[in-house]
């Protein structure tokens, strides 16, 4: 897919802030989303969402999606459904944390839970609930609708082979993992994916993170950085959400409201498969024809981003508000529970794989 491509957005006149069609019964929302039209991953998975809900509403309830920037920017979708100037969006939980710290451990927490771990979380173990009353704060209805898995620490325009290479660098990432790298010595600069390749090219960032091979290649980050590193430990998932306004969603009859909910849990399972499919395909083409050199972190600059990350954990335990220390304490509860299991269980299981065993 050309760069350009996904990239391009159709302006739109007032008509798309007109107020939802009423017609026999039937509805027309709008959504806004973060992401390019079409961005692998993120993109696509917006449209799909807007179709399954129109689907499995059997029209009742059709969604017209709209890209970043066509109606509200990137990072102005929580703000537009909170106020009603559209009635869903689709973007990740990382970029909220001004609204509300604790809303970070629903997207994704340095050195915490995977993908799985995370939707086992909130449909399980109490996660859901305390989701809700987070947003419910500011008037939306939250539901999990796929998530990227494991992210990768990003592309850098120069190699880094220490934890002193890496500070000072100015850094495009996001969120609470942003907040980690912040502390381990990184100037951090939170930017929307459709800037991110301009700020390198120019070299107004050093490097910067964004999701994985499949969502960065169309980017074109690859052309002006070819160090991509890993592991993504701020980020060893990244939850993709749904925000509906909760007024909206509240007149709803039941049968639409669980329309809604099916979609996005629907969508997460093929969402998750997708990314870990075609990342692996991806790297492959980025390394095989474009010459971009996969390289792991230095060991003393993942320690020092795993200290940072308990500093990061200690405050928000300690937060002043309430609902915060509320989140921080059941995430990690939830995270020592499933660490237990998960050495013998997934962990044993990739462990053996790697054994000098003969495999045709």
């Amino acid at each position: 897919m050309k760069r350009r491509n996904v990239m391009t957005g159709a302006a739109l006149g007032a008509a798309a802030l007109a107020t939802p069609a009423l017609a026999q019964g039937r509805m027309e929302w709008r959504m806004v989303t973060s992401w390019p039209m079409n961005l692998p991953g993120p993109g696509t998975a917006a449209t799909k969402l807007a179709e399954r809900i129109s689907a499995l509403s059997s029209g009742r309830l059709t969604i017209r999606l709209f890209a970043a920037g066509q109606i509200v920017p990137a990072l102005g979708v929580f703000d537009a459904v909170s106020q009603g100037t559209a009635e869903l969006y689709h973007s990740v939980p990382a970029y909220w944390l001004s609204k509300l710290r604790g809303i970070g451990f629903f997207g994704s927490f340095p050195f915490g839970l995977t993908a799985q771990e995370q939707s086992a979380w909130i449909n399980h173990g109490g996660g859901q609930a305390l989701y809700d009353e987070a947003y419910a704060r500011f008037g939306l209805k939250p539901f999990l609708c796929g998530n990227s898995g494991p992210q990768w620490m990003g592309w850098f325009r120069r190699e880094i082979r220490s934890v002193d290479d890496f500070r000072g660098l100015r850094f495009r990432t996001a969120g609470l993992g942003g907040e980690m790298y912040r502390r381990a010595g990184a100037t951090v600069v939170t930017l929307p994916g459709g800037e991110i390749f301009q700020a390198l090219q120019s070299g107004t960032i050093d490097a910067a993170e964004f999701i994985g091979p499949w969502s960065d290649s169309p980017l074109g980050f690859h052309q002006v950085a070819k160090n991509y590193y890993w592991p993504g430990v701020q980020e060893p998932s990244s939850a993709e959400e749904c925000g509906v306004n909760k007024a909206a969603y509240d007149r709803l009859s039941d049968d639409l409201k669980l329309a809604i909910k099916v979609a996005c849990q629907s969508l997460h399972d093929e969402v998750v498969t997708e990314y870990d499919h075609r990342h692996a395909v991806t790297l492959r083409q980025l390394v095989a024809q474009h010459g971009v050199q996969v390289r792991e972190a230095p060991r003393d600059l993942l320690i020092a981003l795993g200290h940072a990350a308990g500093e990061v954990v200690k405050e928000l335990r300690d937060d002043q508000d309430a609902l915060t220390k509320k989140i921080a304490e059941a995430y990690i509860a939830f995270r020592n529970l499933s660490a237990e299991y998960m050495v013998y269980s997934y962990a044993g299981q990739f462990n053996s794989r790697a054994l000098p065993i003969r495999w045709s």
